[in-house]
């Protein structure tokens, strides 16, 4: 999922983009082992930002991003962009304030590409929010000791 992923991020980079991965991929980049099949952001919820996201994703080939106005992804909570990999746009999550989400962001790496993803005790703080079963089964796993994960 990451592989096909990537110059999304050096697009997000390049447009300087504020945003945070949340969900599964953030889980996974946490020590999670599961799939996911999409990509969970969010993003700072301001008209600027969200045109800098869409530019972004142009770039990078979505052709949805094209369909789409800074307006509008700000009037919905979630936004979804669906061309050869589903990216889910937040503006707002159970459990997280973007502000504070992205003063505790991590900077990872993956394949030499820079990407910002929400800090573990918010990951957990977002998922125990979400309470789905898949969610409560991460925040399990991401509390458990390393000795007990397996």
């Amino acid at each position: 999922m990451l592989n096909r992923l990537r110059d999304v991020f050096r697009c997000f980079e390049h447009h300087d983009v504020h945003y945070v991965v949340i969900g599964g991929i953030a889980a996974v980049l946490h020590g999670v082992p599961r799939a996911t099949f999409e990509l969970d952001l969010l993003i700072e919820a301001a008209s600027s930002n969200a045109q800098r996201l869409l530019a972004a994703l142009a770039e990078a080939g979505f052709v949805t991003a094209e369909l789409t106005t800074p307006a509008s992804i700000l009037e919905h909570v979630i936004t979804v962009f669906k061309d050869r990999v589903r990216i889910d746009v937040r503006t707002s999550t159970p459990g997280l304030i973007f502000q504070e989400a992205w003063s505790r962001r991590e900077t990872m790496s993956y394949q030499g590409q820079r990407l910002f993803v929400v800090a573990r005790d918010d990951l957990i703080a977002s998922t125990r929010a979400a309470g789905r079963a898949v969610d409560l089964e991460d925040v399990r796993l991401l509390l458990a000791p390393e000795s007990d994960e397996a």
